[in-house]
């Protein structure tokens, strides 16, 4: 599958029409961002390591009942895709309070949520992904009553098997987003899961292994990125 004319470049990727008018390909940039775009840097082979990451876990997904966009993998960088009409409402999944939420609640960090909270955020960069609610989406027709009970349903279907599915790597899986979008008449998960999206922490030390080790600027970036993708694609796994 030949990679045609850019459609669109985003902070991590850029997605390139193909030959067949439904399917696109996802290039994975080894570019990194944090608070909006207002730190910006590099991690080396991030789009590598993102790219095989989510393969693993939307094949995973897909084997569990999932529907996603994925296609296949073509090459180190790129995934072969089905093309979305975007939902503009984002799915959080928070396990541990970590991030947005402890800042807003006043709850502190590493709180266990029992059971896990689900929230929507308005997917805009320009007004800084605003948290809405249900009413939110029905009133500016982001989204259907049905396609919001499927969001709801997929995004705790998804947390359940992906916190099994870390736990089993020695990773414990704090929080994540999901984007989903309309591909003929379905309501399919979309763009990507990795350490950019999910907060991953160490099961045995607590070691943040995501991107808040760019964000906060802790240090040791490559090597959790790297140790993540051992974890998720090593042999046997």
């Amino acid at each position: 599958m030949k990679r045609l004319e850019q459609l669109y470049e985003g902070k991590a990727k850029i997605i390139y029409a193909t030959e067949n008018p439904d399917l696109v390909i996802q290039y994975f940039k080894d570019d990194a961002t944090a608070f909006d775009g207002v730190k910006k840097g590099t991690i080396v082979d991030k789009g590598v390591i993102n790219n095989q990451v989510s393969t693993k876990i939307f094949q995973y997904l897909e084997e569990n009942g999932v529907k996603t966009h994925f296609v296949e993998q073509l090459s180190d960088r790129e995934m072969l895709v089905k093309k979305l009409d975007i939902i503009m409402v984002e799915v959080v999944l928070r396990n541990v309070a970590a991030g947005s939420i402890c800042k807003r609640l006043g709850i502190e960090e590493g709180k266990q949520l029992e059971p896990p909270t689900l929230e929507f955020f308005y997917k805009s960069d320009e007004l800084h992904d605003p948290m809405i609610n249900d009413s939110h989406i029905k009133t500016f027709n982001w989204a259907t009553e049905k396609e919001v009970e499927i969001l709801r349903a997929q995004g705790k279907k998804v947390n359940e098997l992906m916190v099994a599915f870390f736990k089993q790597r020695g990773i414990r899986l704090v929080d994540f987003k999901l984007e989903f979008g309309r591909h003929k008449g379905e309501v399919l998960l979309g763009d990507e899961i990795s350490p950019d999206g999910c907060r991953l922490w160490d099961m045995a030390t607590g070691e943040k292994m995501d991107k808040d080790r760019f964000r906060f600027s802790l240090g040791n970036v490559e090597e959790k990125y790297q140790e993540v993708y051992n974890l998720v694609c090593g042999q046997g796994k």
